[in-house]
């Protein structure tokens, strides 16, 4: 394994899996004009050089430790995250209650509510509630407990117990990963116990997840894509996913 040295091709397609999370096969074969077969091949490799993890339909990161700077996910899929939001504010009725919890991508969606009126919102993430104050008729509360200085999360018993106090109409999550078994996974187990709490307290659970998100790996489980209500992601699910979301009665919305 020391001896390995990828391809230039195969060095490309691992800065994309670094950048991305996740990568489509239909994505790569685009990307370097080349056949589905080839692509296969390099995926394999590189499998099996522990540099990467092979899934059905594109390949993701191999460590599921650690997650990528805060700065470095702020800028990527910006498009993507946009498009997500709208579509999920949309969702959201003015005067509604709701959670939202710690990610970019529930930021994106706390600048695109900024037009409704008289929401109420419990939220462990600071960002997120700073982006809302500039509504002057939002009600905010925030959860108490340890902050995370790279993100702004708020994270700890203290925010669980807190988020556990309020029963909310609707609660919209973000996630790290989401494994090909349709299990919800993220990298902080505090943040993944807040998050619990947050599903399980919303009449109406909606994840928010780009394509990049599915079968990317973390080490701790938040729940199952079958605790959800609805799903708001940017691209028309691969399978196994789409079987998972089907069989379990969840809204899907494209956004594009």
């Amino acid at each position: 394994m020391s001896n390995f040295k990828p391809s230039k091709r195969q060095q490309s397609i691992l800065d994309m899996v670094e950048t991305n999370g996740f990568v489509a096969t239909e994505a790569m074969v685009s990307e370097f004009n080349v056949t589905p077969q080839t692509i296969r091949r390099d995926l394999n490799e590189l499998n099996a050089q522990g540099l990467l993890t092979r899934f059905h339909g594109g390949a993701g990161q191999s460590r599921s430790a650690e997650n990528r700077p805060y700065k470095d996910r702020l800028h990527t899929g910006v498009e993507a995250k946009r498009q997500i939001a709208e579509l999920t504010a949309s969702l959201v009725p003015n005067g509604a209650s709701l959670f939202l919890n710690i990610g970019t991508t529930t930021e994106a969606v706390a600048y695109a509510l900024l037009a409704h009126e008289n929401l109420h919102v419990v939220t462990n993430n600071i960002n997120v509630a700073q982006i809302l104050s500039r509504n002057e008729s939002f009600q905010i509360m925030i959860a108490g407990g340890q902050v995370r200085n790279h993100d702004g999360g708020v994270i700890g018993l203290t925010s669980t117990d807190f988020v556990n106090e309020f029963r909310m109409d609707i609660g919209i999550v973000g996630i790290s990963g989401i494994d090909e078994d349709g299990d919800l996974l993220d990298f902080d187990h505090q943040e993944v116990k807040t998050a619990r709490t947050i599903l399980k307290n919303s009449r109406k659970a909606i994840l928010v997840a780009d394509q990049h998100k599915f079968g990317r790996r973390a080490m701790n489980r938040m729940g199952h894509l079958s605790d959800l209500d609805v799903l708001v992601t940017d691209s028309a699910l691969s399978e196994p996913f789409a079987t998972i979301c089907e069989t379990s009665n969840i809204d899907v919305h494209i956004a594009s």
